[in-house]
């Protein structure tokens, strides 16, 4: 961004160069024609007042009159359900009170790649093809550029809304590889791109700054990311353009490892450990296998791990708090807080010991999937707590409805969040949501642990693994006025299901598959088939416990769950 040419477009058009009387050629002619000097002086400045005062009434006129402004912060593996919003006093008090709390907001997969292209593109995982972090799991790909990337909300935003876009932070996990065309790639959509090369960090990282390399190093004053990522977006409001609205993306590498707290921020939280709630450091006795692999008790070198990994995640966190305040001021100062929707979310949750796996997401649980959703902004009522069921799919959907774009020309899978956030009465909304997941392993064993055969990643020390090529699973979760229920079913040998009753067990450790009645069994497959194979509008059909639901038990296997099985490795 160039300053100095944005500031000698200001200087160019201000007021203080209009044309100015031509000053008098003698003594004698000024005091001869010192009346008229003063009376054109005052008549030069009623003009300069004049004219001062329409180009403000006109300024006020043209921001009353633009379309809101929006922002969206993302950051990256915060939870919601460990406590992860705790840290941050000051994004509380400018987003949460001032504005509204999704309670019940989820993720499509809880895993970072696909669940930003879900953000992007408003679509589940089945739709936008991007299953794992990986080029070969369709992260960043040529496919993902050429398909996908052209149709995302920005690119619409930009293109047919006439908004200026910026972008800062972790794009995609993948984003600058060599074989995908390298940090020269600039997605369409954005004005101003400031993309992260790969995944996250805090100091020695490479930017694409509008498609030309920016190297960092680790001198915290010029390099720490997060704060980086703040200047940037001050900068930006700085300079752009005031014609016309803007959308702002900033997503920062907090909370995700290497978990580098600022200095000033790293002796914060020293007597805090991860939360010892009822699912800590206990077997899952009656989950998929690789749950049940998971070596209980944890020994204390891991709990002792785990701990000090929850504690560095919460000290970074305290750099995007200081991000927040910094943006919210800014915005304030220069009158525009009152027309711009702040947006504030993360790609996946996290878990830190939870049914003794030690940290890492991509699991099915509320701790992987559940994350936080703030709102604020015009029309928005202070402090208030939302329970109905959303999902980030619902982000695209939502700032293109603000954004007055007509989402019947879209093909996401998500709904506008606008009547919801407005207070709208007698909402018919959704009571249920996809959450899918296509499992990792190595074709070899790992050498650390041969015992456990090929097919398993991300194995820590004492041969615990988060994950695994048929960790592969797709889940309905429900909440209605009647049940609040999660059922997933496992693209294995056993075809495996967990169902969960939230209302009874809000920490899913008791798995009700084998005892709870068989027709919502049978009704939570179907549904699971459908939202399956969904797209667009068929993703927002009734649910299985809402009044419009139908169900046919003549289109069911008898052998339960093969048709879900096959339609999601089919459509992965």
């Amino acid at each position: 961004m160039e300053r100095g040419s944005a500031r000698a477009s200001l200087s160019r058009d201000s007021p203080a160069r209009l044309a100015s009387p031509p000053p008098p050629s003698s003594s004698a002619a000024r005091m001869a024609r010192a009346p008229a000097a003063a009376s054109a002086a005052s008549a030069w400045t009623l003009r300069f007042l004049l004219l001062s005062s329409a180009l403000a009434l006109a300024s006020a006129a043209s921001a009353r009159a633009r379309k809101p402004n929006v922002v969206l912060i993302l950051t990256d593996d915060q939870d919601t359900y460990l406590g992860g919003m705790t840290p941050l006093k000051k994004t509380n008090a400018l987003i949460a009170e001032m504005g509204i709390t999704f309670s019940n907001a989820y993720v499509p997969s809880a895993l970072c790649c696909p669940s930003r292209a879900s953000i992007l593109t408003g679509k589940y995982p089945h739709n936008h093809h991007v299953v794992n972090n990986t080029l070969e799991g369709n992260c960043s790909s040529k496919s993902w550029q050429k398909i996908q990337e052209p149709f995302t909300f920005p690119a619409i935003l930009k293109s047919m809304c006439s908004y200026q876009t910026f972008f800062a932070g972790k794009y995609l996990n993948e984003y600058g590889a060599e074989d995908a065309g390298g940090i020269g790639h600039v997605p369409p959509g954005w004005s101003f791109w400031y993309a992260l090369e790969k995944n996250s960090k805090y100091y020695n990282y490479t930017l694409s700054v509008n498609g030309k390399a920016r190297k960092h190093g680790e001198n915290y004053s010029v390099d720490y990311l997060t704060d980086v990522l703040a200047n940037m977006s001050l900068d930006f409001l700085e300079y752009k353009s005031n014609f016309e609205p803007f959308f702002m993306m900033i997503a920062t590498p907090a909370p995700h490892s290497p978990w580098i707290a600022a200095p000033q921020y790293k002796k914060s939280f020293q007597n805090v450990s991860a939360p010892r709630n009822s699912n800590f450091n206990i077997h899952g006795k009656d989950k998929h296998w690789l749950i049940r692999q998971a070596k209980t008790p944890m020994t204390n070198s891991s709990i002792q791990f785990l701990d000090d990994a929850f504690r560095k995640r919460w000290q970074t966190l305290l750099s995007v708090d200081d991000l927040i305040e910094k943006l919210v001021k800014r915005l304030e100062s220069h009158e525009e807080l009152d027309n711009t929707y702040i947006f504030y979310t993360s790609d996946n949750g996290f878990h830190t010991g939870q049914f003794s796996l030690p940290i890492d997401k991509r699991q099915l649980y509320e701790f992987d999937i559940k994350v936080p959703l703030l709102v604020r902004g015009p029309g928005i009522k202070h402090n208030q707590t939302n329970k109905m069921l959303v999902a980030n799919v619902d982000l695209g959907p939502t700032i293109l409805d603000i954004a007055g774009y007509d989402l019947n020309k879209t093909q996401m899978d998500g709904m506008s969040l606008l009547p919801l956030l407005r207070g709208d009465a007698n909402v018919t909304w959704r009571s249920d949501v996809l959450v899918e997941y296509q499992g990792e392993g190595h074709n070899s064993s790992d050498p650390t642990c041969p015992a456990l055969g090929p097919g398993v990643t991300h194995c820590f020390p004492d041969c615990v693994c988060e994950d695994a090529y048929n960790n592969t699973y797709a889940c309905v979760r429900t909440l209605s006025s009647s049940w609040d229920l999660q059922y997933c079913e496992f693209d294995d040998r056993e075809v495996f299901v967990e169902v969960y009753n939230l209302t009874a067990d809000p920490h899913q450790i008791t798995n009700i598959a084998k005892t709870i009645d068989q027709e919502i069994l049978e009704k939570m497959n179907y549904r699971l088939m459908m939202l399956q194979s969904c797209s667009g509008a068929t993703c927002r059909t009734p649910g299985v416990f809402d009044p419009g639901y139908k169900f046919n038990p003549h289109l069911m296997f008898s052998n339960h769950g093969t048709q879900a099985r096959r339609l999601f490795t089919r459509s992965l």
